[in-house]
């Protein structure tokens, strides 16, 4: 059974259309990205899974549930990390989570949870209002844990943490997989997803321009790897040669090092063939494929995308207690 599925998945507002037939599938068990600029449509999609808002047409189920007509049962199965939570300052965070199970109508130890997501016994009985960023992203991310979800959609995760917050909470997200738990989210840190995502999809004006694993869209979409060459020397006729082989867009000599751009991967083998053919000794190969961020301005002629949602509509969803 797939977690997510949509099909032809639409919203307009007015004019605007802030979704545009959208059809996706997230399997069981695997952390999915969801990608896009500013407008993109990301946080209108979110929140029609979650019946926040309704399609102006086509449909979406999750974790088999159809998300308009059995919203109730789909609550139950899945916890919401909405980016811009709400906590009550003077409530301690063991409050928080049992307010939590409260409205869930489930029974448990808040301080369970709270110990599952890093936070101590001593942390469980501050005030939020004296938490950290990190530790208030934890809380949040104990109460969206409440009643052991199916699913978990966390809108911008990493927002406002510095890197060791970003690396506590992938180890979170990992943590989470690693019982079976599918994970959506939405993201500007590109680097956090692809450390931890298994496939992202990449939204551009209400369309869904692009879906796979990372490697998938690197083959589908191209783009040039630079090869580096530490040579012993590096004769300028090698250098001068390299841009007439089929697949090298450029060349650039730097000391002892040769970049060449390959925009095929066979150009590679090509290149330090003809390096050496030029009588220069390869000491070291070094290659870096296209990065994530020039993959995301590719698909979406944007730079990395910012930290505020999507759509101007943020995810209806608070964390209040």
């Amino acid at each position: 059974m797939t977690a997510i599925e949509t099909d032809g998945l639409t919203k307009r507002f007015g004019d605007v259309v802030a979704v545009d037939d959208v059809n996706l599938q997230v399997e069981e068990g695997e952390v999915f990205g969801f990608l896009g600029p500013n407008g993109a449509g990301k946080s209108t999609t979110i929140n029609m899974l979650l019946d926040f808002a309704r399609p102006t047409e086509g449909s979406a189920t999750v974790l088999g549930y159809d998300a308009q007509d059995e919203s109730e049962q789909i609550h139950r199965r899945v916890g919401v990390l909405p980016e811009g939570f709400d906590l009550y300052e003077r409530l301690s965070g063991r409050k928080h989570v049992a307010f939590a199970m409260k409205t869930k109508n489930i029974d448990g130890d808040p301080d369970a949870i709270l110990r599952r997501v890093g936070l101590s016994d001593e942390d469980a009985r501050r005030p939020a209002g004296d938490y950290s960023k990190g530790m208030r992203q934890r809380l949040a991310f104990g109460m969206a844990l409440v009643g052991d979800p199916d699913l978990l959609i966390m809108d911008e995760p990493s927002s406002g943490l510095d890197p060791t917050g970003i690396n506590e909470m992938q180890e979170l997200v990992r943590e989470e997989t690693e019982r079976g738990t599918t994970v959506f989210f939405s993201s500007h840190i590109l680097e956090h997803v692809e450390e931890i995502c298994d496939r992202v999809g990449i939204m551009n004006r209400g369309e869904l321009v692009a879906i796979g694993t990372l490697d998938e869209l690197h083959d589908r979409i191209g783009g040039d790897a630079t090869l580096e060459l530490d040579l012993d020397d590096v004769p300028q006729r090698a250098v001068d040669d390299l841009p007439s082989i089929d697949g090298v867009t450029g060349a650039e000599r730097r000391d002892g090092t040769v970049e060449v751009r390959c925009a095929a991967p066979t150009a590679k083998a090509e290149a330090i063939n003809r390096v050496e053919a030029a009588g220069a000794t390869v000491l070291d190969i070094r290659v870096e494929d296209q990065s994530i961020d020039e993959l995301f301005e590719q698909l979406t002629g944007a730079g990395e995308p910012a930290s505020e949602t999507a759509d101007g509509d943020a995810l209806e969803t608070e964390v209040t207690a």
